[in-house]
């Protein structure tokens, strides 16, 4: 099973992947758990260029490619191979951030988003995703309370709402797929709603 978890920065993305990871390998299954962009030695060194605050002239389609590249490469060393083991793969976002954050976000166009990613991905899309909505002012203070900030997380908040939007659309156009989970609570209750989610799609 191939899992995504996605939102805004400041929704607490990595720590609820952590925790459900932790819920899946307590119960005896075998989890393999990645972030985008990285997870593997090219796509962090991709990583490290596209979070660099002083890359401040990147052209916004530069950065959908670069996202597309750090993905392709994460998905042929780590996600195919895992899912081929029959491992649950749980990925601290995927394709629906770069629909997010540079289709909605920068305004490039869905189409090139999607056709790019298709074939970075060889047209892998989750079986799960656990979208963390939180109010973007609400996350911006957060990331900023725990000190410094990347290239992406220093935009401002009306990027940020643009990007919320898009995770919305995302949401009304695939219902079945993409779960929406309030992030303004407790780490707990909110591993708690997802692990009701996950355990229902695999049956436990």
């Amino acid at each position: 099973m191939f899992i995504t978890v996605e939102g805004l920065d400041g929704a607490g993305k990595s720590t609820q992947a952590q925790i459900l990871a932790q819920n899946l390998e307590k119960r005896g299954y075998q989890v393999v758990l990645a972030r985008e962009p990285g997870g593997t030695k090219i796509s962090e060194a991709i990583r490290n260029l596209l979070l660099d605050p002083r890359q401040e002239t990147m052209a916004s389609s530069t950065e959908v490619l670069l996202y597309a590249a750090a993905r392709a490469q994460l998905v042929e060393e780590v996600v195919y191979p895992a899912l081929q083991r029959g491992q649950v793969v749980i990925c601290d976002r995927f394709v629906d951030s770069s629909i997010a954050y540079q289709g909605y976000g920068r305004g490039i166009s869905l189409d090139f988003i999607i056709t790019v990613n298709h074939h970075a991905t060889r047209g892998l899309v989750p079986d799960l995703t656990i979208y963390l909505d939180i109010d973007p002012a609400a996350g911006l203070e957060r990331v900023r309370q725990a000190g410094k900030t990347d290239r992406i997380e220093g935009e401002t908040e009306t990027f940020y709402r643009r990007v919320r939007q898009g995770y919305l659309a995302l949401l009304e156009q695939n219902p079945k797929r993409i779960i929406k989970v309030r992030a303004d609570r407790r780490v707990t209750e909110i591993a708690e709603e997802i692990w009701s989610y996950v355990e229902r799609e695999l049956r436990i």
